[in-house]
């Protein structure tokens, strides 16, 4: 397992990279706007992982910026931790076995949501290509938030 990145929700883009950037001195490493999904995702890395970061070897912020805007109360701001698997089909597997819920179940072969037991969202991406499509992950409903 690998850590990626943990993702927070801004309201406004310029504002957040006038803090995240030019104040508190992170860079600026890619950035995708998703016109059909109407958001834009900014990966900024500390100073020290820049090199790292544009090998996906540095831990990074994610921030993502809805272009409609949104109430965040309560917390959404906050989106989620990410880790890279070697397998995501047997890394939700034991989680199962654990006992753990998977909210979003990988169904591309790619990509799984469940949380932590005080709620917090960890988004598992399958490393590398997505694997190909198997059940009982391709017919396996959302359960609950991601």
């Amino acid at each position: 397992m690998k850590y990626l990145h943990t993702m927070v929700r801004v309201a406004d883009l310029e504002q957040s990279l006038k803090f995240y950037r030019d104040q508190l001195g992170m860079v600026e490493v890619r950035r995708n706007d998703y016109e059909a999904g109407r958001f834009t995702l900014c990966f900024l890395a500390a100073p020290g992982d820049v090199a790292r970061a544009n090998e996906e070897s540095a831990p990074l912020i994610e921030l993502t910026h809805n272009w409609d805007p949104e109430d965040y109360e309560g917390g959404r701001n906050f989106g989620h931790l990410a880790f890279r698997v070697d397998d995501i089909y047997d890394t939700c597997q034991k989680l199962i076995d654990a006992g753990v819920t998977i909210n979003r179940p990988p169904r591309d072969g790619r990509m799984a949501f469940v949380r932590s037991p005080d709620n917090i969202s960890i988004e598992l991406l399958q490393d590398g290509a997505a694997l190909p499509a198997t059940e009982p992950w391709m017919s396996m409903d959302n359960t609950g938030e991601w």
